[in-house]
């Protein structure tokens, strides 16, 4: 049986490219970088034939926990997918374009991208959204710089309620940039709306918060929207897309700009990804989003027809001109998530919402009534709240994930004062019997 090598070149064909170049070996064209930072060994395995590496794979995969039952979220959710959204996202047309750079033949993933910023326009309560970013956590920072662009301002103030992992990511971003980022510290599980409103001055450009946040808490941040835009800052809300089927959107709420993670919205767990970003925000600051805008025309006919357009990226203009340096988005993933809220319907979507409402909330009352368990939650929850143990919290997680069940995110690596408290997450796939067989393990658990 053949082998695949890692280039498909002959040795012949490898022979010829080099002397059209001029050089004698493949050596040579690393000449230029100093011998001390070139790569010593790239570590690749010798080829495999097709059959041999289907069974690597397949062993490799053997190798994962394959039949946990997960009540982990912290932002990447178990939630069911609808056939069809594997079935159309498999079609030649959508899985195997690319940038659609040529409206005259791209006119089908122009259109699905087009819906989907309808989609995420009306999922958020805003006036304008782009084809997607990469994921959560990136959309958030983006929001963050667009912030500053438009009011013009050096400050920003972030709720440390914000998920961990994208707080770093704004971190990241803004590292080498002369910006101030305030990190107002958590309260029980919610925002220190006290504190974050004390935050607000002339200076601030953008407040950014979460909803429902890190720890399940969902708040309602009119006031807050009021203060920073008396102040003339903005008010950026993170959001879990399947939330607001059933939460306040961040427009009701008075935010100008709404991100968060798709990946609940059709996309599978797969290591953390992918998934794909969205942003939407108010129609008078559409000329500051970041990536690229699909919009709607007429040909010379008259007949309809869409195209990219606003696309301020420093792909296509001036480079410290361009809003962002992101030069592509997630199109596929983001299908996915167009054909997910399609395939459910307004309806649809909200009994979805409210199933894992109820669902969280029977479980929330349940594991609350165990003997020294304290849900930290005070007020109202989504489909996740944190329970407070008497015991580590990562060490009962990796006790009971010994008996089959993932029994969420314990907080010890994210607030270091919080080594006790678990958030778990409760969607739809959840039963009843795996909800009350997950109460009797922890309590077990505690107990010994």
């Amino acid at each position: 049986m053949s082998r695949a090598g890692y280039c498909p070149t002959t040795p012949e064909e490898e022979r010829q490219m080099l002397d059209a170049i001029g050089v004698t070996s493949i050596d040579d064209l690393f000449r230029p970088i100093a011998p001390g930072l070139r790569a010593k060994s790239f570590d690749l395995p010798d080829g495999m034939s097709e059959f041999e590496m289907l069974r690597t794979f397949q062993e490799l995969a053997a190798k994962n926990a394959q039949h946990l039952v997960t009540f982990v979220g912290g932002g990447y959710y178990d939630h069911l997918i609808p056939t069809v959204v594997d079935h159309l996202t498999g079609r030649a047309e959508f899985y195997t374009a690319y940038t659609p750079y040529q409206p005259e033949c791209a006119q089908g993933t122009l259109q699905a991208l087009f819906e989907y910023q309808t989609a995420i326009c009306r999922l958020t309560g805003l006036d304008v959204a782009n084809a997607s970013l990469y994921d959560g956590g990136t959309a958030l920072a983006e929001a963050a710089l667009m912030a500053l662009r438009v009011t013009g301002r050096r400050r920003l103030v972030i709720d440390g309620a914000v998920n961990p992992f994208h707080r770093e990511i704004v971190r990241t971003y803004l590292a080498n940039l002369d910006v101030e980022l305030l990190e107002i510290p958590p309260k029980l599980g919610l925002e220190d709306d006290a504190r974050l409103r004390a935050a607000i001055d002339g200076s601030v450009a953008a407040v950014l918060v979460q909803n429902p946040n890190f720890f399940g808490s969902v708040s309602d941040f009119r006031r807050l929207a009021d203060e920073i835009h008396a102040a003339g800052g903005l008010l950026v809300v993170s959001t879990y897309p399947v939330s607001l089927g059933l939460v306040a959107t961040p427009g009701e709420m008075g935010a100008d700009i709404a991100v968060g993670d798709g990946q609940s919205l059709g996309n599978p767990l797969s290591f953390g990804g992918p998934s794909f970003g969205l942003i939407a925000s108010r129609k008078e600051f559409i000329r500051n989003l970041p990536g690229r805008i699909i919009g709607e025309t007429v040909d010379r006919h008259g007949e309809r027809g869409f195209v990219l357009t606003l696309q301020a990226r420093e792909q296509h203009i001036k480079r410290h001109k361009a809003t962002s340096n992101i030069c592509s988005n997630q199109s596929l993933c983001a299908l996915r998530g167009l054909i997910f809220l399609s395939s459910l319907g307004r309806q649809g979507f909200a009994e979805l919402a409210r199933l894992n409402y109820d669902k969280a909330e029977y479980a929330k009352q349940a594991l609350g009534r165990l003997s020294g368990v304290e849900v930290m939650n005070g007020g109202a929850t989504f489909n996740e709240f944190t329970v407070c143990l008497p015991k580590d919290a990562a060490e009962v997680v990796a006790g009971l994930l010994r008996k089959g069940v993932a029994a969420g995110v314990p907080l010890g690596s994210y607030y270091p004062d919080m080594g006790h408290c678990l958030v778990v997450t409760v969607t739809e796939k959840r039963t009843r019997e795996e909800i009350d067989t997950f109460v009797r393990q922890l309590e077990g658990a505690l107990c010994n």
